[in-house]
């Protein structure tokens, strides 16, 4: 791994233009490893000074929903000492040692703007320092948790107290003693809740909007994971009927604020919304350590006001309020991606060939899973479309009219060159 100051951009008179690919987080590095098994040339471009830069900054608490078996990406196992479940400290040194382990090529401190199509059906990427970097294909991974995503909350910037986005939130030790709000109540805020709650704050609340399933990471040795991969080849009805079963042992907490969703959890995880694996929040809401509130409608000076009415005076609020993909300046104007800011499923091959997005999905049965099939697709992809558009071009040429004039002006070049034919050589 290099530093960004030696960096220099290859040209096209004297270098072959690799695959960049844009990101150094898992995604990035299984696919750069899947292009190097391929013989391809790939080097990832990573803004951070490491790779895994969005694993290094996650909250301490963090572990892995998955097991490690099924978390692992193509050609390195997770180590045993990691347990079945990874946590986030182990899989940061994963990541450098899958980096060292496949000899990536990564180029630290290089963050790309913008991406655009270049002549030669090449692409020009524009990255920080001033640098312009020709690649003739490029896979886009920088990943689903990207920029940090704030509501637009009336009055917050009249409020007076602590706050901060939950990827600033690394441990409990700063809130010891203190009353915290938590808005949101995904999987990070279901976590950060309760590592609060253990960690020696005075309160802590949970701003809930939309209450979620929660289930246990494995129910009589049984992962969750495994019955979301059979969850999504039976029907929805069935699929919800087989996660419910994760939720035994997970008391209904309706009473304290926290009901249980009327939709069932493969259900609600298609619509993005997907389950939260835990069983330490449920003990500690039943104890009254974290208390459900209705969620944050406003800020007005020291207080919160919430959906019900109710207005609240917390020293510290935690917003756990997701994360946006942040493609629409990277990718401006190439109308490759939906409404709502994702990859177009099918637009790199129709409208951007030789781009692509890995890592933007998030699949009910695990990311990390699919990120090692997504590797596997991409890098056969690559060259494979890069070989099928270059005979598209020739082709092309070879049917226009300059082409055809071409052809016919080397073919007089070349009987002009053979002489006269023999037959008719004067006598």
């Amino acid at each position: 791994m290099t530093d960004a100051q030696p960096f220099t951009a290859p040209t096209p008179a004297h270098t072959v233009h690799p695959v960049y690919v844009i990101g150094g987080g898992p995604g990035g590095l299984a696919v750069a490893a899947a292009l190097r098994g391929r013989g391809v040339r790939a080097v990832v471009l990573e803004k951070a000074d490491a790779v895994g830069a969005a694993w290094r900054g996650h909250y301490d608490r963090l572990r892995l929903t998955t097991t490690r078996r099924r978390s692992a990406l193509p050609g390195v196992p997770m180590p045993r000492s990691f347990g079945r479940w990874a946590s986030r400290a182990d899989l940061v040194r994963y990541l450098d040692k899958y980096a060292e382990f496949h000899e990536l090529e990564i180029v630290t401190g290089v963050e790309v703007a913008r991406i655009s199509p270049a002549e030669g059906d090449l692409w020009r990427l524009e990255a920080s320092g001033g640098r312009e970097l020709t690649g003739s294909a490029v896979v886009v991974a920088t990943g689903w948790n990207h920029t940090p995503h704030l509501p637009e909350w009336p009055g917050r910037d009249t409020w007076t107290g602590t706050f901060l986005h939950a990827s600033r939130y690394r441990d409990a030790r700063p809130y010891e003693g203190r009353d915290v709000l938590v808005v949101g109540a995904g999987a990070t805020g279901c976590d950060l809740a309760a590592d609060l709650a253990e960690g020696g704050a005075a309160r802590v609340r949970l701003a809930v909007r939309t209450p979620p399933h929660l289930l246990r990471r494995a129910t009589l040795g049984w992962p969750a994971q495994r019955s979301a991969r059979l969850a999504r080849r039976i029907p929805a009805r069935l699929a919800d009927a087989l996660l419910r079963l994760h939720r035994i042992g997970v008391p209904d907490l309706s009473a304290h604020g926290l009901p249980r969703p009327a939709d069932g959890p493969y259900t609600r995880a298609e619509a993005g919304r997907p389950p939260v694996h835990t069983t330490e929040l449920a003990a500690l809401v039943r104890r009254g350590a974290v208390e459900p509130v209705a969620a944050v409608e406003a800020f007005d000076g020291a207080e919160v006001v919430l959906a019900d009415g109710a207005r609240i005076a917390p020293d510290t609020v935690v917003a756990a309020t997701g994360y946006r993909r942040g493609l629409e300046e990277l990718v401006d104007g190439l109308g490759l991606l939906t409404p709502d800011g994702a990859p177009a499923a099918l637009a790199p091959r129709a409208a951007a060939p030789g781009l692509y997005f890995t890592g933007f999905g998030d699949p009910v049965d695990g990311a990390l899973r699919h990120l090692a099939r997504d590797a596997a697709r991409t890098a056969q992809a690559v060259p494979r479309d890069r070989a099928r558009l270059l005979r598209a071009r020739a082709k092309a040429r070879r049917k226009s009219p300059a082409g055809t004039a071409e052809r016919q002006g080397a073919g007089l070049k070349a009987a002009g060159e053979a002489g006269p034919d023999r037959d008719s050589a004067p006598a």
